[in-house]
């Protein structure tokens, strides 16, 4: 009888643990969605709602962490534990100024110190704070007309600065002795050049770096940010100061079937080690700053080719957020 009675209180446990499994076994984008009331000048003149977009994200003790463009005026975190499901954190910056948009978060091992990309009025700047979901503390400006920062650490331990210049929208690459401190000048890698980034009005920008077998991968978005025909392609280089060449199947990642402007990704690995790219859609073909926040995989084949879909509304394998024992 005893036997019989843990059974039947087990066997419930074991059930609700598989259906949980399988439910989170697979993802519907979007993952996230939020919007902020916004009736004042946006980077483009806007009055109405703002949804969340340019997500920069990091993988932090065992959460995730994602830091979209918000309110135009701070910052809020956004966690989770799978990337699929998020709860809204604090707000973790915040400026006197408009024009607050496209942050990056980057953890540095060396001081235990978690550093805040900030684009605030066209001009880019630091901020620091001891845990991810803390206030950061403003450091100083690093760069002037300029957007999109996004820092990148190689193995050496060097440290570079990507970001898009403003007005002319190309990118450029600033070597940094730390992450608070430049090194040396800044260098242009790239320009827009072809016709889908050249849609609307000619633009790259969204800079977001990816390493594999000593080949740098230099992901970009191009084309009016604000429109369904928004994109990205990707450039390599074998130095992170380049040269950079263009991969000729740009974009990898465009509108169609029911996807619009597609772009900025901040990208992840799972437990797994697989490539997730954490990024806005347009809701719809309407043009404004109508956005929602979406994951999907990347992935480098066999000949060095970076390869990547956009879904919507349709149930995608999701990323794995346990290690398997085998």
């Amino acid at each position: 009888m005893r036997r019989i009675i843990i059974i039947a209180v087990l066997l419930p446990l074991f059930f609700f643990a598989v259906l949980r499994a399988e439910r989170s076994a697979t993802y519907t984008n979007p993952v996230l969605v939020d919007t902020y009331e916004i009736n004042r000048p946006t980077p483009a003149p806007y009055v109405g709602t703002l949804g969340i977009g340019d997500p920069a994200v990091i993988y932090h003790d065992g959460k995730y962490y994602l830091y979209p463009t918000g309110d135009n005026h701070s910052y809020d975190v956004y966690i989770s534990d799978d990337l699929v499901h998020w709860t809204k954190g604090p707000k973790v910056f915040q400026s006197s100024e408009r024009g607050v948009w496209a942050p990056d978060v980057f953890f540095s091992r060396e001081d235990n110190m978690f550093y805040l990309y900030y684009t605030v009025n066209r001009r880019i700047g630091v901020a620091s704070a001891d845990r991810p979901e803390g206030v950061f503390q403003d450091r100083g400006a690093l760069v002037s007309n300029g957007i999109d920062a996004h820092l990148f650490r190689d193995d050496d331990g060097s440290y570079f600065l990507y970001y898009a210049r403003y007005p002319d929208f190309a990118i450029f690459v600033q070597p940094m002795e730390s992450p608070l401190r430049k090194k040396g000048g800044p260098v242009q890698l790239l320009s827009p050049t072809e016709a889908w980034e050249m849609n609307g009005v000619p633009v790259i920008e969204a800079p977001w770096m990816i390493k594999h077998q000593g080949v740098y991968y230099l992901l970009y978005s191009g084309g009016s940010a604000d429109s369904e025909h928004y994109a990205i392609g990707y450039a390599t280089a074998k130095h992170p100061l380049g040269p950079f060449t263009k991969y000729r199947g740009n974009p990898i990642i465009q509108k169609g079937d029911g996807i619009f402007g597609p772009g900025h990704p901040g990208v992840v690995r799972d437990q797994a080690g697989k490539l997730w790219m954490v990024y806005h859609q347009q809701k719809d073909e309407t043009r404004g700053w109508n956005r929602i926040i979406c994951i999907d995989p990347l992935w480098i084949d066999g000949k060095g080719i970076l390869h990547g879909k956009a879904s919507r509304g349709t149930p995608q394998p999701a990323p794995v957020t346990v290690r398997s024992n085998k």
